[in-house]
């Protein structure tokens, strides 16, 4: 079973090579996407709070509900490593 992986700022699923972000010298990074991590540091410098509202506006133009985006968010973003206190 191939390994799965979640950004861990966003929790976009990467699967493939261009999903990843990248590092200071180029490299693939293996836990941010290349959304939230290019060239070693993050594209987003907001707060949970905010990120949790982008990511609510995004879900919401592609069809979801803001309720159900933003009951997702909650649940998932205070656990991956960016934003886990």
């Amino acid at each position: 079973m191939p390994e799965k992986h979640i950004c861990q700022s966003c929790s976009m699923p990467m699967q493939k090579p261009e999903d990843f972000g990248s590092n200071e010298d180029g490299s693939r990074n293996a836990e941010y996407c290349t959304f939230c991590f290019r060239d070693g540091k993050f594209t987003f410098q907001g707060t949970l709070e905010q990120m949790t509202e982008k990511l609510v506006s995004m879900s919401a133009q592609m069809g979801m509900t803001e309720e159900a985006a933003r009951a997702i968010a909650k649940k998932i973003l205070p656990t991956l490593k960016r934003w886990k206190n």
